[in-house]
Parts: C-alpha cells; structure tokens; sequence
C-alpha cells in the first residue's frame, strides 16, 4: 500500500517537509499482543529504494515498492480470528478512526478503493510525530477520536480489513508528514543485516529476513489455502495412509535457497528431500513425503523437520512431531 493511499483515508495530506528528523523522537513499543517468531513475524519492512525498485532495511525483500510501513503478521486466518490485541506504540491523541469495513473483502475481489487501509486509527504523538494503524478487526476500534492514550492501550484487534492479503497490522510512522522507517530513522543507507534492528524501539527487535510459519505432517499434502487459513494442530494419521507427507508454510523465500524436508520415524524409518528455489517468494508452500510401504506404516513417534538453507547458511529450522497409534 502506498502512502498517499494510506493518508487519504483517514486524515487530510500533509506536506512533505525537508529536514533532519527531530531529536525528540518517540520511543516505540510492540504494538501487537504476540511474540515475535512464534505466534506472529514481520512481514513487511519500509522500502528503503528510492527508485521503481524495492529493498528493506537489512538490504533484503522483506518489503514492496512504495511500501512506509511496518506489517506485524499472523501466520493464519485463525491465529486472527482467536482475537490478538493491537496496542498504542507510543503516547498520544487519537486523530480519526474508521470502524465497520469487513475483513478479507479484498482477497474474495470486493473493491476497497479509498479505504485501502480498511479500519484505522491515526494518533498524533507530538513534535511533529504522527503513528497510524491500518488493517484492524471490523467492529474492533476501541478508542475515540480527540482520545489521550498511554503505550500500550489497546487500540483494537488485528485483522484483514482494506487492501490486506494477509492478517496484519500496519504501523506507519511519520514526521512532519514523512514517511519515517523505525528501524532506520536517519536513512543511513548502510547494508548490514545483522545491525539492523530497534532504533526507536524501546526492546529491540531483531530484522529477521526470511522464516518458517507452521510445519507438519499429514497423509496427503495439505491444501494451500487450508494451511493459510489454520490447519488443525493433530493431523490425523493411520498405519493405514496412503502417504506420510511434511510440508512447510513460510515467508521471505529467496531465489537459490535450500528448503530441506526430512521424516523420521520408529525402526529407523528416515526420507529426505531437498529443493532449490528457483524464485523468490513473499510467502510459500513446500510438501515433499513418501508412499505407504506394503506393509503399513510402523506406530510410533514421527518427526518432520524442516530446514531453510541460504548460501550454506541455516536461516531457519522448524520441527513438528505426531504420534501414530
């Protein structure tokens, strides 16, 4: 979502304003009710490339042409639909809200132009500071326009609202009407992964450049959409599956990694697979398995372990365990 689309849906444009970014700079708290690698990740960084192209703070894909916001995501439909708080980032009045657009509109074709950030809420921090917050549950908002809130009020819930593939929070910051990154508020343009991370947070929060959602095991290969949408934890399984399959849903996939896929299981049972990927994904799905032995398959412990690999490099690794009885 670009800025101008952002702004224009719930407060008036702002100028843009030359300039360094002031000193008194807000300090910023999680904004979502999660933890961060285990029940939600970051999706999408600010686009740091100035030109037609697209490139985050750790100098890596993790973001969208135009894109000036930061998207805390959940891994599935369901992770969204249990409720997960979203809280004021920092101090401040609430400006405008917008409440009563329906989620995933825009992933089932329904037009949301003008309201692509769906139900928002926009806060003045002070100094020139402004946060907003996009993409909320419909029926969620809970504070008032004209509002003072403390960090970490709640705000409402995360949601799909607006032009959102994917349940998120998007947390734009800005000064004097620009677009700030928080994690790189100067634009030091310096392409270091490793310290990219918290600059206005107040915990740090470590640029995490690519990552494993849910792994799993199954009899047959999941439905793609079903695994966006929440499979259930305990897949069923029987000595009788036509196939044991282990399969991965995961984020930030780059052309030339290695998604490595192994099961193992009672009387020594073991398969492995490995595949190149030949492009670069924002989200992806892998499922590798073998077919059923004559004789059925052995009860026990099984374990599918999933490994990400860039340049010989483990980015990532995710086990998941079932017991066949």
């Amino acid at each position: 979502m670009n800025r101008a689309a952002l702004i224009s849906l719930l407060v008036p444009a702002l100028p843009c304003m030359a300039g360094t970014i002031s000193l008194q700079r807000p300090e910023l708290q999680m904004p979502v009710d999660c933890t961060l690698g285990q029940s939600c990740y970051i999706q999408n960084y600010v686009d740091r490339d100035p030109g037609p192209g697209a490139r985050d703070v750790g100098c890596g894909g993790l973001t969208y042409d135009g894109h000036k916001g930061t998207d805390f995501a959940l891994p599935t439909v369901a992770a969204m639909r249990t409720g997960v708080e979203v809280r004021a980032a920092a101090p401040g009045v609430v400006r405008a809200i917008r409440d009563g657009e329906t989620d995933r509109a825009f992933i089932e074709g329904v037009s949301v132009a003008g309201k692509e950030c769906g139900n928002g809420i926009v806060v003045t921090l002070g100094d020139g500071w402004e946060a907003q917050y996009c993409h909320l549950r419909k029926g969620s908002v809970a504070v008032k326009p004209g509002q003072k809130i403390a960090a970490g009020d709640p705000l409402g819930l995360v949601g799909q609202s607006g032009k959102a593939a994917f349940p998120h929070l998007h947390l734009e910051l800005r000064h004097d009407g620009q677009t700030v990154d928080p994690f790189d508020p100067d634009r030091s343009e310096i392409c270091d992964p490793k310290g990219a991370a918290s600059e206005l947070w107040s915990d740090p929060i470590a640029y995490v450049p690519s990552g494993l959602l849910e792994v799993g095991l199954a009899a047959t290969p999941p439905d793609y959409e079903a695994v966006k949408a929440g499979l259930p934890a305990a897949p069923e399984l029987s000595a009788d599956s036509p196939a044991l399959v282990g399969w991965v849903y995961g984020f930030g996939l780059r052309a030339g990694d290695t998604v490595e896929i192994s099961i193992d299981g009672p009387h020594g049972f073991h398969f492995e697979h490995k595949g190149l990927a030949d492009a670069s994904k924002v989200l992806f799905y892998r499922y590798s398995g073998k077919k059923r032995p004559a004789e059925g398959w052995p009860r026990g412990t099984y374990e599918a372990q999933v490994t990400l690999l860039r340049d010989g490099e483990v980015i990532a690794q995710k086990t998941s365990m079932t017991q066949l009885d």
